[in-house]
């Protein structure tokens, strides 16, 4: 198991530790239940240093990431970020990630998914027929998200930007907690507010970020989060989780991703989703509440009152904030409207659930 440069930050404040995506990782340090509160109500630090970082420089960059990726990146300004996917030639999602401008037309960062590095790599390549030059810097980046509707205002004392102001889906760079060229981004995977900070791990600046974070945030009731909250957290927004709501089977259509979908521009398996668009998909994937007792689990058969199958659940947990278990799945289209009655598939038991809307809270 690979660990980031917070794996003896993690252990030594008792985190429970697993591996994630071939990283030993923070499951959780107080309980799920209470970080995710944490999280909602005040601020909370994921060590997210396990997600891949590319560069891509070059005048012909601009022109790759508009060939691999759903959405439209020609519309980036210098310091503006956009989430996209990158389709694969059947029309499934090889990833979804997040696209950073830098310099417009010439440099931008991609953060991709921790399982996929390699994956997106090659694939990115495989398409890199006009020299772009790409650096894979993923090993040598630590990521911190810093989330929650207090976390910026702890956080600002600890740099001349002005995070308090920072507009969703912007990012700026400059010094924070006396470390240079840190990236501060404000994309959370929560709903919950706050920033994510990116920086080089180089003189002991990793133990001097989280350390200088603690110190000011600590006092004001500030939280190690670990990925059992991270997970609880964005299913309540109805946030996708690669390999399980989206995949190489999935479509961005399929998975109410049609908004970073833009035919305005050519990109792969373009005319696959067109036509896809054109005649409508067959299945959708919706948020549900359970209404029987009982946890919906990824996998589980989603059902009709009969207990014929129309579909499988994605994601599914007890949610923290709302006292009552939560799903994402994939339906048929005809069972997929607002208040449909769905059921679940537990054992030898059909358990009733109705389609609710993102987010569900």
């Amino acid at each position: 198991m690979k660990n980031t440069p917070f794996t003896q930050k993690h252990i030594a404040l008792g985190a429970k530790m697993a591996e994630f995506a071939g990283y030993n990782m923070p499951i959780s340090y107080s309980g799920i239940n209470d970080e995710h509160a944490a999280v909602r109500t005040n601020a909370g630090v994921f060590d997210v240093s396990h997600m891949g970082e590319f560069i891509l420089k070059g005048e012909n960059a601009l022109d790759l990431i508009q060939r691999v990726t759903s959405n439209d990146a020609s519309k980036l300004t210098a310091g503006k970020a956009q989430y996209s996917c990158l389709p694969n030639e059947q029309g499934g999602i090889v990833d979804d990630l997040l696209v950073y401008c830098i310099e417009e037309n010439k440099v931008y960062m991609l953060v991709v998914n921790a399982s996929n590095i390699e994956k997106d790599w090659n694939w990115i390549s495989k398409f890199n027929t006009k020299n772009v030059e790409m650096h894979n810097i993923s090993d040598k980046t630590c990521l911190l998200a810093i989330q929650g509707p207090n976390a910026t205002k702890m956080l600002q004392p600890l740099t001349d930007i002005d995070i308090l102001n920072l507009k969703y889906y912007t990012f700026a760079k400059g010094k924070f907690a006396g470390v240079d060229n840190v990236v501060i981004s404000a994309t959370g995977y929560t709903g919950a507010g706050g920033v994510e900070i990116y920086f080089e791990d180089k003189d002991g600046s990793a133990d001097k970020i989280w350390d200088a974070i603690f110190n000011i945030g600590a006092p004001r009731g500030l939280k190690p989060i670990g990925l059992g909250a991270r997970d609880t957290l964005r299913l309540e927004m109805g946030f996708c989780l690669y390999g399980n709501d989206i995949d190489d089977t999935t479509s961005p259509l399929e998975a109410g991703l049609g908004w970073i979908t833009k035919f305005t521009k050519d990109f792969t398996a373009r005319p696959i989703l067109e036509k896809q668009k054109a005649a409508g998909v067959n299945r959708k994937l919706v948020g549900f509440e359970m209404i029987d007792k009982g946890i919906p689990r990824h996998h589980y058969d989603i059902k009709d009152a009969a207990g014929n199958k129309i579909g499988h659940v994605t994601s599914g947990t007890q949610a923290p904030s709302l006292q009552k278990a939560i799903g994402i799945g994939y339906v048929d289209v005809a069972h997929a409207a607002l208040d449909a009655e769905i059921f679940i598939g537990v054992r030898d038991k059909l358990l009733k659930a109705k389609v609710v809307k993102f987010p569900f809270v």
